[in-house]
């Protein structure tokens, strides 16, 4: 009966970790962080414990959600139609607006070398490479001598974007951002 209570107890806090990590991320998070995090040491048993926590906020809240990505990866989001009153309340962007732009950018003309970036955007695109990369946002590979950037899949889950990169520039172009992105 004690053993029974303690693991109650254990599953409990676990899901609670699994709550705070997704609310605190502010990106998806894969299965592997979410068994540390929920300081478990089973996947199946973590996996199981994350759709519980899905289940209940899908059905309790109104404008959250929990959605489950490709390759076991998890996010707590706004659901589409309240992301205009969130804006209208929001006080800090997640990307500072020139961030924003370099990402666009990368988005639109991927892959993309770092010098193109570097004459297109200037100087600064070294510390938003840094944060988009830390987001998980853009991912970097090396041709020849020279770095070659292009956008993640976290990017296209985040924004709601195809993973294909013709049809995500097409999707961009749709949106109709306003960026001021000259192309290369």
């Amino acid at each position: 009966m004690e053993k029974m209570k303690r693991r109650i107890k254990d599953y409990t806090e676990a899901k609670a970790n699994i709550e705070a990590a997704l609310y605190a991320s502010g990106r998806p998070l894969s299965l592997e962080q979410l068994v540390k995090l929920a300081g478990l040491t089973s996947k199946r048993k973590t996996l199981t414990l994350i759709r519980e926590v899905a289940n209940s906020i899908n059905s309790n809240l109104k404008a959250l959600e929990v959605r489950e990505l490709s390759n076991q990866r998890f996010v707590l989001q706004l659901k589409p139609s309240f992301i205009n009153i969130a804006k209208k309340v929001s006080t800090k962007p997640l990307i500072p607006k020139a961030s924003l732009k370099t990402l666009a950018y990368i988005a639109l003309y991927q892959p993309i070398s770092l010098q193109t970036l570097v004459n297109k955007r200037g100087s600064q695109v070294y510390k938003h490479l840094k944060l988009l990369a830390n987001l998980g946002f853009v991912k970097a590979e090396l041709k020849g001598r020279s770095k070659v950037y292009s956008v993640t899949q976290s990017f296209s889950d985040y924004f709601g974007l195809s993973y294909d990169p013709e049809v995500m520039k097409k999707q961009l172009q749709n949106l109709n951002l306003r960026l001021k992105v000259s192309s290369p």
